[in-house]
């Protein structure tokens, strides 16, 4: 099945979604796909998937594979200052309310993923890179810096000496330093095997509970950097909001099902109590 946006590719089946980057001269991203991507977070909040894969197949003239090549910084011409601005803070809304969606999100980066490709990366939950992977973030060679995550975000994902090589120096690395340093998880050796490892991935996360799953998750985030009696206090939460919806007592009652890895007749979706 296949969902209608105006520049992004979305297909669906089974709780799992594709998201497939395919538009423009090489996958950069600007309003449009901005407002896609408003319009697909916005639907994945009502736990339409368990899993979603982002990937592009995409390859320039000149042979170049392309994951998310940046910013669409063109369309900027004759745009204030005030404009830009805000337009920026837009971005940084948007990849950060996809961060928190309730879904498992697998990015397979087998391009170049500069600037905005690499901050996009930030807002999955899970990496896989493939040989032709190259990440950087160039914007302090055009007298601006990462806004949309790069500079607050990255540092707690690869530390901050790595962080500050990356965005101070714009050295562009591939799938192997990337691995290395944290930025993604897994190494693959293509597209289409890092696409087969992320639907088995996905595909695991589709057996269980959608109101477990989205609990789970956003516990997750929303402990980072807390002291310990309020990390505590948030998964005692949430792990109740899971009792109190009812899937815990689906799940005792399927345990053989569960184990088995056969589908279980879960509840409704249910946000969780952080989203609310």
């Amino acid at each position: 099945m296949q969902t209608p946006f105006e520049s992004l590719k979305l297909q669906h089946d089974l709780g799992i979604g594709i998201l497939r980057f395919d538009h423009g001269k090489a996958n950069e991203m600007g309003s449009t796909e901005l407002r896609d991507l408003e319009r697909l977070c916005g639907w994945l909040e009502t736990g339409a998937l368990r899993g979603l894969i982002s990937m592009s197949e995409r390859v320039t003239a000149r042979g170049t594979p392309i994951f998310i090549s940046g910013a669409n910084v063109t369309e900027r011409n004759g745009w204030d200052d005030a404009r830009i601005k805000a337009h920026v803070r837009w971005q940084r809304a948007v990849l950060t309310r996809l961060r928190r969606a309730p879904v498992f999100h697998v990015a397979v980066i087998d391009g170049i993923a500069l600037g905005w490709g690499t901050e996009f990366t930030l807002a999955c939950d899970y990496r896989i890179a493939g040989p032709n992977a190259r990440f950087g973030l160039p914007e302090t060679g055009l007298g601006i810096l990462p806004g949309a995550g790069g500079s607050s975000e990255l540092s707690a994902r690869i530390g901050v000496n790595h962080a500050l090589r990356l965005g101070m120096t714009g050295e562009q690395i591939g799938a192997d330093e990337a691995a290395r340093i944290g930025l993604v998880d897994e190494r693959c050796g293509s597209t289409a095997e890092g696409l087969e490892r992320a639907r088995t991935l996905c595909a695991r996360v589709a057996l269980r509970s959608p109101t477990s799953i989205a609990a789970y998750k956003a516990a997750v985030l929303a402990t980072l950097g807390m002291p310990e009696a309020e990390r505590a206090e948030v998964e005692a939460r949430a792990y109740e909001s899971c009792v109190d919806g009812g899937d815990a007592a689906i799940g005792r009652a399927n345990f053989a099902a569960v184990t088995a890895g056969e589908p279980v007749p879960w509840g409704p979706f249910r946000p969780a109590a952080a989203e609310r």
